[in-house]
């Protein structure tokens, strides 16, 4: 096919209203499959007058679409989770730099790059099991690999971004060989198989599967928040442990997004960045999903997140998670975490 069609079929799968030339729109392609981002959509469309267009689809499909429309895409703004994604976008050339005030003022540096930014955060936590495992020596990343905890760990695929840039952490703290030091005790640890999402870890250990396990603090918030009588069970069973609070503190993984380089609507592209960044929109990441704003200044009232309490974050540069997932993902399969 060629690219001028490409690019026809494309536009016509946008999901929009009708529009005429005249009016301005913003062509999104996400990756973020909340229904509650639907509020941010409608907020930034009613402040701006700016018509979302937009494609939800998996971060790697919506890539080889870009790939495939290269500079006849119609897209503007591509938003997806954790570091390990929007490094991939970066390495394959989609985005391009963004200069505006607001967002170098409102965005911490260690969660933006030159071309993509953080705009909202979801922490990497343990959870242990209440009577299987002393809470007290599982306070560390690097605990989960001591020989004591042997058969306890359930954990999701060495694969999954979510863990390749938690061993990016580790590696930019530790180096490589405490790192695969690390991955390798980790393994040994294992009380099965990796598979499953991180719920699935959760419920693992508070069925008494496994001891202990890594979960995103935005899933364990959903089930604090839950009414549901089976998942009050399960988070009475287990105790939330932010890891590393006397060292370099909780490994964070974030959702963000950038402007593509062949974006036909880049002024709407950075005042959709813009928006992301705005007290509103951070309210919304944080009441709507469970994620902490990347606004300091933005305080959140979601009773999940306050269930969990204050912790210390890690501060490492999201840029330096993203160009590390290479290696990671080498040390990895050396010590057999699929």
């Amino acid at each position: 096919m060629s690219p001028n069609k490409i690019a026809a079929l494309a536009l016509l799968s946008l999901v929009a209203l009708p529009a005429t030339s005249q009016d301005k729109v913003l062509n999104l392609y996400s990756a973020r499959h909340y229904q509650t981002d639907e509020a941010l959509y409608t907020d930034f469309t009613k402040q701006t007058g700016i018509k979302i267009n937009r494609i939800e689809a998996g971060e790697n499909e919506l890539l080889e679409r870009l790939r495939n429309e290269g500079a006849y895409s119609p897209a503007d703004v591509f938003l997806t989770v954790d570091a390990a994604r929007l490094g991939k976008a970066e390495e394959m050339g989609l985005f391009a730099p963004v200069k505006s005030a607001v967002l170098t003022q409102r965005i911490p540096a260690h969660l933006r790059t030159d071309t993509w930014f953080s705009f909202s955060q979801r922490a990497r936590v343990i959870v242990a099991n209440k009577t299987r495992v002393n809470a007290a020596d599982v306070q560390t990343y690097e605990s989960l690999a001591n020989p004591k905890l042997k058969s306890q760990v359930c954990v999701r695929s060495g694969a999954h971004p979510y863990n390749l840039s938690l061993g990016a952490a580790i590696l930019n703290h530790h180096g490589e060989q405490k790192t695969q030091a690390w991955a390798k005790g980790l393994v040994e640890n294992f009380a099965r198989a990796p598979k499953g999402g991180d719920t699935d870890q959760i419920k693992a250990v508070a069925a008494g599967e496994c001891g202990v396990a890594l979960a995103n603090s935005y899933y364990v918030a959903r089930m604090l928040r839950s009414d549901k009588p089976e998942d009050k069970r399960v988070m009475e069973n287990v105790t939330v442990i932010w890891p590393n609070q006397k060292t370099t503190g909780a490994h964070m993984n974030i959702s963000g997004g950038g402007m593509l380089k062949t974006a036909p609507n880049k002024e709407s592209a950075v005042k959709f960045l813009e928006y992301l960044a705005s007290n509103q929109a951070q309210v919304y990441f944080a009441d709507g999903n469970n994620e902490w704003p990347v606004v300091a200044s933005v305080k959140t009232s979601n009773p999940g997140l306050a269930a969990m309490g204050n912790f210390k974050a890690d501060t490492v540069k999201v840029g330096a998670l993203a160009a590390k997932q290479a290696e990671v993902q080498k040390i990895y399969d050396r010590a057999g975490w699929r």
